[in-house]
């Protein structure tokens, strides 16, 4: 979902419920079905929670996901964020325990992308998706070619 900017460099999507919330109309439902044909299984990890399957999943037609539940704030908070580590990193690879898993954000970065790496023992694709743009089909191709690597690649040892 593309956050940010002004709400006119953004395509807008009627669907009849844009007034529960200013972002809902920025969801594209197209998604939904290239979403679910993905060969993976879709968990949400975003600060909706739960609130993704109620609200998000039916307006673009997917069905109830597991839900990542963020963990309540702790002594590593203030490190990870001087060093510029996601808050969302060390709950996903906890998450995960060693799977292999794609992220796909708008805030992604290299710090992410290197704490991963170390602290991971599976194959990890962390995507960052132009907050302005929202996933376009680079990124749902990037997603497909990574899922079908994925597949075929050997397990990764120990990190």
């Amino acid at each position: 979902m593309p956050f940010g900017g002004t709400p006119r460099q953004y395509p807008t999507y009627r669907t009849g419920t844009e007034g529960a919330h200013p972002l809902l109309g920025r969801i594209n439902p197209e998604h939904g079905p290239r979403l679910a044909a993905l060969p993976c299984d879709l968990v949400w990890a975003t600060t909706w929670m739960d609130d993704a399957n109620e609200i998000i999943a039916p307006r673009i037609g997917l069905p109830r996901s597991a839900v990542v539940s963020w963990p309540e704030p702790a002594d590593t908070d203030e490190h990870d964020e001087r060093i510029g580590l996601h808050w969302k990193t060390r709950a996903l690879v906890d998450w995960a325990a060693g799977r292999p898993f794609a992220w796909v954000d708008d805030e992604i970065t290299d710090v992410d992308r290197a704490w991963v790496s170390a602290h991971h023992p599976g194959h990890a694709l962390l995507h960052r998706v132009d907050p302005r743009l929202g996933l376009t089909d680079n990124d749902f191709a990037d997603l497909e070619d990574w899922l079908h690597w994925t597949r075929d690649a050997p397990p990764q040892g120990p990190a």
